[in-house]
Order: structure tokens, then C-alpha cells, then sequence
């Protein structure tokens, strides 16, 4: 009947469908994504090879349905290790109590903090930010090219040469680098954390998971989400609610994506790690599942530390223990925190992680353990040193933007604003640019005064 009064037929663009929902495309994601889980689906490898092989159209899309109900109907295996649950009551029973000598900062000591962490975040974003996507056969090599190894500055315009940018296939022109912007440029890593700070000031400290989503709707285009994000997007829009909104046909469920968006739930628990992270809790959930819900927590947990205390030991220590002990991101935190203790050298650290994690892969590259390993070894061979904890972390490659902002923002927050080199401060000029719907460009001192409007609500 359509068809025929507007006398034209009903296509769908299968290329642009797998565009936005990724199942088909990325249907090999799914087998990796679920073996990782414990699903017992590896019987079923050679089905999802040859849907994956197949070209896209639309009997391509219908066969990933079915391979969609077999992975959602699929139990644990025998012998799986883990235990991660996704209710937050079932997370808290499987935690392990950490404690730590506080030290409660004055309110001029937390303003330095907040700047700080708003700062260092800013500023390891951006250190990262020309180069994300890059990997380390090239970044390397890049780095040593341009005087820049181990990596101890912005990478800038400057370097990037007509000679240089022919040595790499990576795309290097028209970049934001640290001597061509004024202010951090739009980025995902920085939106969420403004987008937060929204969000507790329209829906209360308490804000849930349906409040994220219509934040989402209501300031975000679907084309300033990625991974996760945008699956979980087109899954509210199609009214499907969380946590379903994490599960439907999102192979990303388990990335960075969650990762990146816990900070500000940190900036306003200063000595709260438990109240942090159950915030993150209701903001990941949208959009992650098991470890991509911890790896928020775990941030948010470890920043709301940092604000009380300037122990490395604590900070980390004390963010693990919001998640679950028995987790995959809990075992590979450990792995290189106790590597570090024991004398695992920062080369020996990034050839273990490039080990466990293919970052030539999107499901290796962009998942939330992979990039908290870097983190975590941020962290610590950074030895409390802002610029080297920055480039420690965007110098081991993976999601250099992320990283590199995650651990400028736990810095920042734990040293304060007086701990960031000028070096580092100057690019970003005190603003940030989003691209938040009314919004824009914000004065980071701005973003402080609201945040601590929010902590004094608590």
C-alpha cells in the first residue's frame, strides 16, 4: 500500500545500517566479545566466520539476528573463572574492602584540585588526540623521528613535515596539536565530562540511567557518539530501555567507551570512592556491560581518591576496590601493579600488555581493559611527575586520547593545578570546546565553580 500511493519502493541501505548498529560488520567482535564473557559459543565459530565473510546485504543483517538470539541464549561455560555480574548489589558482594589514611583537603586546596583535574584532563586529551588510531609500529618510530622519544611533549604542527607525514601511512595533516589550538579542541573524551556536569545539575547527584539517555537525546548528535555509545543511542531512540540499551546488538559493550565519561563523577565525590563509583554505575549502564561498567567505576572510584590522598598505592588500590575481585579488569589492573612492585621495567610493561591486547584489532584496540592496563602503568611509571604520567600513558599507543586524558584528569586532581607545567596549560587556554547542543565553548574555571556547587550538595 506505501509502495504504491508514493509509487516508489522501500529500500534499506544495509552499508548504512551496519554504520550505525555494527552487529553484522563487526560479527567476529561478537565471537571474541562472548568467549571473553564465558558464553559457551565456541561451537558456533564457524557460523559466525561465514557470516562474516559474507558481503553486506540484507541476508548478511538476518543471519547476525540469529547469531544475535544464540549469543543472548547462550550460559557461562564449565570451568569459567570469573564472576561479573551487572546488578549493582551483586558488584558491591564481590568487592574487597581496601582502606587508606585520607587527608581532607581545605576548600582552596580542592578548588586547585578541581582545576586540575579539568586541566590535566584537557591537556593529556590533547597530548593524545593526534595521533588516536595510530599504532605502534608507526607511532614509534614517529616519535623517534621528530625528537620525541620516550615521549616528553605535544607532538606539534610543527613536526609534521611533507617529508615526515611520507614516512607513515597514519593520516597526520590538519591535526590538532599543542602550537595550533586555542583551547582543547571537541573531543568525545572531554563531552561526556561536561555532558555529566549537565546532567547532575538538571537530574540531582541521584540522576538515573533514563536521565542519561535523554541527555544524550537532547545534546548530543548521534554523530558525536562512537562504539558502544552509538549503538546504545539508536537503541533509545528505538525505545528500548536500560539496561537493554547496553545489550541489543552491541558488540562494543565491553570497550572504552564507558571509561572515558566517569571522571566528573569523581570531581564531585572528593573521599567518596563508593559514591563515585555507584554514580558511574548509573551513567555506564546505558551503554556497557561487566568490565565496560567497572572500567568507569574504577576511573570515578580512583579520582574521588585522588582528591584525599597523593599515594599512587591508594589511588589505585583504592578504585579497584569498587569493582568486583573476582572481574577480568580487576586480574589485569593487578597483573601490572604487582609487575611494577616487582620490578617489570616500562619496556617489559608495554610488550605485556601489546601481548594480551592486539591493538590491530577494534575489539583489542578499543576495549576497556586494554586501555586501564595503560592507565594503571600511566600511574605508576609516571611517578607522580604530570608530563611523564601523560606520556607514559598516550607513549604505549592504544586509545592515546583516552589514556592520555584519564590519567591527566586522576593527576591533576591529585596534585592539583600547581603540578601541571605551563608547557602543558598554555595549549588549552583555559577552555574547552564541546559540541553539546547550547553549549559550546566553557571556561574551565567555570566548570570548577559548578562543580563545587555540586559537592556541596551532598
Amino acid at each position: 500500500m506505501f509502495a504504491k500511493i508514493y509509487d516508489t519502493e522501500i529500500k534499506i541501505d544495509h552499508n548504512h545500517v551496519e554504520g550505525f548498529n555494527r552487529y553484522a560488520s563487526d560479527i567476529m567482535a561478537e565471537y571474541n566479545q562472548s568467549i571473553e564473557e564465558g558464553l559457551d559459543i565456541e561451537k558456533h565459530k564457524a557460523l559466525f566466520e561465514s557470516v562474516a565473510a559474507m558481503r553486506s546485504g540484507e541476508m548478511k543483517t538476518k543471519l547476525s539476528e540469529l547469531i544475535f538470539e544464540t549469543v543472548i541464549n547462550s550460559k557461562i561455560r564449565s570451568g569459567y573463572k570469573y564472576n561479573e555480574p551487572n546488578d549493582l548489589d551483586k558488584i558491591k558482594a564481590l568487592r574487597e574492602a581496601y582502606d587508606f589514611r585520607v587527608t581532607a583537603p581545605d576548600s582552596e586546596t580542592l578548588r586547585k584540585k578541581l582545576l586540575g583535574a579539568w586541566t590535566g584532563r584537557a591537556c593529556g586529551c590533547l597530548l593524545g588526540k593526534p595521533v588516536e588510531g595510530i599504532r605502534s609500529e608507526e607511532f614509534i618510530p614517529l616519535l623517534k623521528e621528530t625528537g620525541n622519544y620516550p615521549m616528553h611533549r605535544y607532538i606539534l604542527s610543527t613536526d609534521i613535515t611533507d617529508e615526515v607525514c611520507s614516512h607513515y601511512k597514519f593520516f597526520l595533516r590538519n591535526k590538532s596539536y599543542g602550537d595550533n589550538t586555542d583551547g582543547m579542541p571537541v573531543d568525545d573524551d572531554t563531552n561526556y565530562t561536561v555532558l555529566a556536569q549537565r546532567i547532575v545539575d538538571e537530574s540531582g547527584r541521584w540522576f538515573e540511567t533514563e536521565d542519561v539517555g535523554a541527555a544524550w537525546l537532547k545534546y548530543l548528535s548521534i554523530l558525536s557518539c562512537f562504539t558502544a555509545e552509538r549503538i546504545a543511542y539508536v537503541n533509545v531512540i528505538n525505545c528500548i530501555e536500560p539496561p537493554a540499551t547496553a545489550m541489543y546488538k552491541n558488540v562494543c559493550r565491553e570497550w572504552i567507551g564507558a571509561q572515558i565519561r566517569g571522571d566528573y563523577f569523581g570531581y564531585i565525590n572528593p573521599g567518596n570512592p563508593e559514591a563515585a563509583a555507584e554514580m558511574a554505575y548509573n551513567d555506564a549502564t546505558l551503554s556497557h556491560v561487566k568490565n565496560g561498567v567497572y572500567g568507569e567505576m574504577f576511573v570515578a572510584a580512583m579520582i574521588a581518591c585522588a582528591a584525599v590522598t597523593d599515594s599512587i598505592d591508594d589511588i589505585i588500590l583504592g578504585g579497584l576496590a569498587q569493582i568486583p575481585a573476582s572481574s577480568r579488569l580487576h586480574e589485569a589492573v593487578m597483573k601490572i601493579y604487582n609487575g611494577y612492585k616487582n620490578g617489570v621495567t616500562l619496556d617489559e610493561c608495554f610488550r605485556i600488555i601489546h601481548s594480551d591486547y592486539d591493538e590491530h584489532t577494534d575489539h583489542g584496540w578499543c576495549h576497556t581493559i586494554s586501555n586501564a592496563m595503560i592507565v594503571v602503568a600511566g600511574l605508576l611509571y609516571g611517578e607522580g611527575d604530570f608530563g611523564k604520567s601523560i606520556c607514559t600513558a598516550v607513549g604505549m599507543a592504544f586509545d592515546t586520547d583516552c589514556n592520555g586524558a584519564t590519567v591527566g584528569s586522576i593527576m591533576g586532581m591529585r596534585s592539583g593545578i600547581d603540578c601541571i607545567g605551563e608547557e602543558w596549560i598554555k595549549p588549552i587556554n583555559g577552555k574547552i570546546h564541546t559540541s553539546i547542543f547550547g553549549v559550546g565553548t566553557v571556561e574551565i574555571e567555570k566548570l570548577v565553580e559548578k562543580t563545587l556547587e555540586h559537592i556541596k550538595q551532598a
